[in-house]
């Protein structure tokens, strides 16, 4: 008995003494603290490349490989169309247009594979040669389809923006900026494809070039009939004198009507698109529920 004592004693004087020791350890210097925060150590390559994204890291090199075979084998141009494309949308992932090819190529290597596993699969060899084939046609040309969808809704968010664009324009025209300090004003206060695409005429226009042809490549990147409608205004304007702070209002006008047209076709077309899905979820639900129990008593008698 008296040993155990000893023994609990002894852990609760340790106990205390390491209580003791941590609490009385100083404190540290908030500035040293705060400097060992902002202090960056030192990386290695390794760890720097661990950093980056998967697509950055094995995406990307193998792409610019397969980049090289494209600009090697290009015919026609095919190289800049697509480039013209990328550019419509955006760029997307940063890819040019030997770099889209590349994509298009990995595609169809990916595709290839999947489609003759899969056709192992279900059958013989013969029929996993005859998927690759036909994984490697939709693999090549499966990222049009991606990049035209990536263009249209590109478009048409350039086209839901301009009318706040222009009335935040229209605003600043009249307040007294000129056009130019108008645009970087709409630049400076909203985001998004359009505005981007304001930014780097404005960088265009700076560096020289000239607002008529500036904007006239906005209004091919954005390949949207409104804002080549409101671009060819402005060149207008600006070619026979007339005031802008008038145009604008007369475009501002016209987009408010447009979207209200938009609004009532796509009001149109709903009851036509609600249609599709109600015969084929619907309604063969309801047939069932109301013939069901008729069918089975035809089938079976009504004795059941």
């Amino acid at each position: 008995m008296p040993s155990e004592i000893v023994i609990a004693a002894l852990a609760a004087a340790a106990v205390l003494l390491i209580t003791v020791g941590l609490a009385g350890r100083p404190p540290k210097d908030a500035v040293q603290a705060r400097l060992e925060q902002l202090v960056v150590q030192p990386k290695t390559l390794e760890e720097f490349e661990l950093q980056q994204p998967f697509f950055e890291r094995v995406m990307r090199p193998i792409i610019k490989r397969l980049a090289r075979i494209a600009r090697r084998g290009d015919q026609g141009g095919i190289i800049a169309r697509t480039d013209s494309k990328l550019e419509k949308a955006g760029y997307p992932g940063g890819l040019r247009g030997a770099d889209w090819m590349g994509v298009k190529i990995l595609s169809s290597i990916v595709f290839v594979v999947i489609g003759f596993f899969l056709g192992l699969l279900i059958g013989k060899i013969q029929i996993g040669f005859v998927f690759a084939i036909a994984g490697g046609a939709i693999g090549f040309v499966a990222p049009e389809f991606w990049l035209g969808r990536r263009i249209r809704g590109r478009s048409f968010a350039m086209v839901l923006e301009l009318p706040d664009a222009l009335d935040l324009l229209t605003i600043s025209v009249e307040a007294g900026l000129g056009f130019d300090a108008a645009l970087a004003k709409v630049v400076e206060k909203m985001e998004g494809p359009l505005v981007n695409e304001f930014r780097q005429a404005l960088a265009e226009i700076r560096m020289g070039r000239t607002r008529r042809e500036a904007l006239r490549d906005v209004a091919s990147r954005a390949d949207a009939q409104p804002i080549t409608n409101f671009i060819g205004a402005i060149v207008q304007a600006e070619q026979l004198g007339v005031p802008i702070a008038k145009v604008l209002q007369i475009q501002s006008q016209q987009l408010r009507i447009e979207r209200r047209q938009r609004a009532e076709e796509a009001a149109a077309k709903a009851p036509v698109k609600m249609l599709f899905p109600m015969v084929g979820c619907i309604f063969p639900t309801i047939f069932i529920v109301i013939l069901g129990p008729a069918v089975i008593t035809v089938l079976v008698g009504p004795g059941i």
